[in-house]
């Protein structure tokens, strides 16, 4: 009978106990029992792989995980060097819990799922926190609508006030984007938010008329949380407030009004609404009410470069530059807020176009 040679035995042992012939290199992670515990370094039995050291430089970098370490526990490392001057593994502890935080966050980001995490701090970009320990960052910008701080234009030195609020409170989050090698790691919970509204906007459709009530005013819109479902909130763009132009939210509604609104679109679980949809339209009829060198009275709302706007009636009408020479010598002849009288010079309700000079 043949007899196997050695090498054949060994390829078989090999492929029969993979585990027992493993080889280490740096970057791999290994498990161990503490051996020894000292001031300038750990101890660490890896089994089959021989003792593992840490030391104190890695130990420091790791005195958390180090502190309540004793013999006999188990620890979780990364290789740095396999066989050093003493012929010991070198290890690193804070690598090695570093990779094990990046691999549960990856994977977390894989789940798509959302997930909590408490506030910790903020700054003038959003708010930070940590996820499996790493720190974390979540921009304004990422806050959901009952976070968003709700700040009109002069308020805006409040929006430090609005984002200290969230400190310490639990919010659900999903990870936008999660990168090691240059450690971001950044939230959203936005798109936590837009998970479960997604089911919830699936009763609602584009043309609906719903009620709801303010919940907050911005420079570029306004929060409206729906009345028969407080779990869904709206946003109302600023050129979806009123027909006319409107600088500030906080002239056509406030805070807690109710309001019946339109549902303009419903895209990715977020909902636009309109308020000018349920308005009539001043300029249907704006033809037979304004004509060429007809004399009007009107407010002057606003400046720009190109003029003024000015309040007539329920419309607003453009006075041109030009009928003045410069802004400054415009801003001479009328003032913000106060009324004069102007004739109309050319007047095209198809283009919503009110042209008006100051009357001599």
């Amino acid at each position: 009978m043949a007899t196997k040679s050695p090498n054949t035995l060994l390829t078989q042992l090999i492929k029969n106990e993979p585990a027992a012939f493993a080889l280490l290199k740096p970057g791999d992670l290994v498990d161990g029992t503490v051996l020894e515990k000292g001031a300038r370094r750990l101890l660490v039995d890896l089994g089959k792989f021989g003792v593992g050291v840490v030391y104190r430089g890695e130990l420091l970098a790791a005195r958390e995980a180090v502190k309540g370490l004793k013999p006999g526990d188990q620890v979780h490392a990364k290789v740095i060097a396999v066989d050093n001057d003493e012929g010991l593994v070198e290890l690193s502890l804070a690598e090695a819990g570093r990779q094990k935080a990046w691999a549960a966050v990856l994977e977390l980001q894989e789940k798509g799922e959302p997930f909590a995490v408490k506030i910790t701090s903020f700054n003038k970009g959003g708010v930070t926190t940590k996820v499996a320990g790493l720190p974390a960052f979540l921009p304004v910008s990422q806050l959901g609508g009952e976070h968003y701080p709700k700040i009109a234009p002069e308020g805006r030195s409040e929006l430090g006030v609005a984002l200290a609020k969230l400190v310490g409170e639990e919010i659900m989050v999903k990870i936008l984007d999660a990168n090691p090698r240059t450690e971001k790691l950044i939230l959203s919970e936005r798109e936590a938010m837009e998970v479960s509204t997604r089911e919830l906007v699936k009763n609602y459709e584009v043309g609906q008329v719903v009620e709801g009530i303010v919940s907050g005013v911005a420079d570029f819109g306004v929060f409206v949380r729906f009345t028969d479902n407080p779990a869904l909130e709206g946003l109302i763009h600023i050129s979806e407030l009123s027909h006319r132009v409107v600088e500030n939210p906080k002239e056509v509604v406030k805070v807690d009004d109710v309001v019946k609104v339109k549902i303009a679109d419903i895209k990715d679980g977020r909902i636009s609404l309109s308020l000018k949809a349920l308005q009539a339209d001043p300029w249907a009829d704006a033809a037979e009410r304004f004509a060429v060198g007809q004399e009007v009275m009107g407010a002057v709302y606003s400046f720009n470069p190109f003029g003024a706007i000015v309040t007539v009636g329920d419309l607003q009408g453009q006075l041109h530059v030009t009928e003045f020479g410069s802004v400054e010598e415009m801003k001479g002849k009328v003032a913000l807020g106060k009324s004069y009288g102007f004739v109309v010079q050319d007047v095209k309700p198809a283009e919503r176009r009110l042209v008006l000079k100051l009357k001599e």
